[in-house]
């Protein structure tokens, strides 16, 4: 069982929990700025929770810019004549909580979803000071909406790849709103009772207090610990203690 902690973990946090950590949104709408977008509209009841706690909060509408198609850092050295993506890329390595939110079509994540993952996935070799992937230390969750089934599909697809990126998943790290299945009225249309679900807006509650827990964590233990992942040292031949015959 874990340790009794020295406070009361069902207390409100105090003021500097969470001052200081750094948030970024990346909403995967296929609608550009300024047509609604009804992710934005979920996605802003968590941002605004964060902001309470005083946590900086970036947002970014990824179709609203140039994104070349392809998994390596700057697509402009591999044919590509524009790309906005390494600029992104940045203010996403300046967060500490990265929450990609979008919509479902066909039951799946948006094509522009799929593009982003797979420009953060161009960034998995890198590596942070201690020698781990440079994702490490971060924590990572998903808001998804739509008026079709398939909520529970898109976010294992987000958190498995966030995960295997790097990212730290908290507990119940995701959340969203259909309505009912079917052809009907998008979360912020009006009469579609997306905004006073309660369902809907306990779990954006419960996701975002976990992101910031989470992110707090990280802080105040320096990052993820290094031993047993630091790909550096690896690669410099040491093998952590494995038992495998080929390391001996």
């Amino acid at each position: 069982m874990p340790s009794t902690p020295s406070f009361d973990p069902t207390e409100p946090p105090s003021a500097l929990e969470f001052t200081g950590l750094h948030a970024v949104f990346v909403n995967c709408t296929l609608k550009r700025s300024p047509e609604q977008s009804h992710t934005q509209g979920l996605a802003d009841i968590s941002s605004a929770l964060m902001k309470s706690h005083g946590v900086e909060v970036d947002h970014i509408r990824a179709v609203d810019h140039d994104i070349a198609t392809g998994v390596y850092p700057d697509m402009t050295e591999h044919g590509w004549s524009t790309d906005e993506w390494p600029a992104l890329h940045e203010r996403v390595m300046a967060a500490d909580i990265l929450v990609l939110v979008g919509p479902i079509w066909l039951g799946d994540n948006s094509s522009v979803m799929k593009k982003v993952i797979e420009r953060l996935y161009a960034g998995s070799a890198e590596l942070n000071d201690a020698g781990q992937y440079a994702y490490y230390g971060r924590v990572g969750g998903c808001l998804i909406t739509g008026n079709e089934d398939g909520i529970k599909h898109c976010a294992m697809n987000i958190l498995y790849s966030l995960q295997h990126l790097g990212y730290l998943i908290p507990p119940q790290a995701d959340a969203g709103w259909v309505g009912a299945a079917g052809p009907g009225p998008s979360y912020l249309d009006a009469g579609s009772g997306g905004p006073e679900n309660d369902f809907t807006t306990r779990n954006t509650t419960f996701m975002t207090y976990n992101l910031l827990h989470a992110a707090a964590m990280l802080r105040r233990a320096g990052g993820f610990p290094a031993y047993g992942n630091q790909r550096s040292k690896w690669d410099a031949g040491s093998r952590f203690g494995v038992a495998n015959p080929e390391y001996r």
